[in-house]
């Protein structure tokens, strides 16, 4: 399936939310995603399935001082 990860195209085979943050090696902790212009609560990232020509941003927390 064809999905958008921040603006760039990417072919994947079905997954949900948490198994992309994981293969990205991206802790689920530090970002918030978008799908399709919602945000998605982190209580679903490991039942939220994936679709062809869904369209993701995830967004990293930044600390500092």
């Amino acid at each position: 399936m064809q999905i958008t990860i921040n603006g760039e195209q990417r072919s994947l085979e079905q997954q949900t939310v948490l198994q992309l943050l994981q293969s990205l090696e991206i802790d689920p902790r530090r970002v918030a995603v978008e799908l399709n212009m919602e945000i998605l609560p982190k209580t679903e990232y490991e039942t939220a399935p994936l679709a062809d020509g869904d369209r993701i941003e995830i967004v990293h927390f930044v600390g500092g001082g």
